[in-house]
């Protein structure tokens, strides 16, 4: 079974602390520290990623890029990458996980992408 924007609401909702709305062809996913999930459902695989920061905020880009290469690795499920939203490069944390997952496995990946951001945002403090 693949699992469908509107089953996934149902799911992710049922989660303490977590507001799900639907916008469009995906979720967003709110936690009680104001940070929003994006998460989408492509063919097979589910993606689910948070704005971290703007590239425009990093003071030297370069060096941040080589760290974040030398140390994403840390962080169990989760990858950062840089994604283009409205003409602007942005940091962005992700995870993906096969479209037929089972359940828990899809609020694991949401829930550690949570407690990751907040940790890629700690580590890389400096560099902004």
């Amino acid at each position: 079974m693949s699992w469908q924007l509107n089953e996934l609401q149902t799911l992710l909702a049922q989660h303490q602390g977590w507001e799900v709305k639907l916008s469009e062809q995906s979720l967003v996913i709110s936690n009680e520290d104001g940070i929003d999930a994006f998460l989408a459902v492509a063919g097979e695989q589910i993606l689910v990623e948070v704005l971290l920061f703007a590239q425009t905020e990093v003071k030297d880009v370069q060096t941040l890029n080589e760290t974040i290469l030398r140390t994403h690795k840390m962080f169990p499920l989760s990858t950062i990458g840089i994604n283009d939203v409205n003409g602007q490069s942005y940091y962005t944390a992700f995870g993906s996980l096969s479209s037929q997952s089972k359940a828990e496995s899809i609020v694991i990946e949401v829930a550690t992408l949570f407690r990751n951001v907040e940790a890629f945002i700690d580590l890389y403090q400096e560099y902004l």
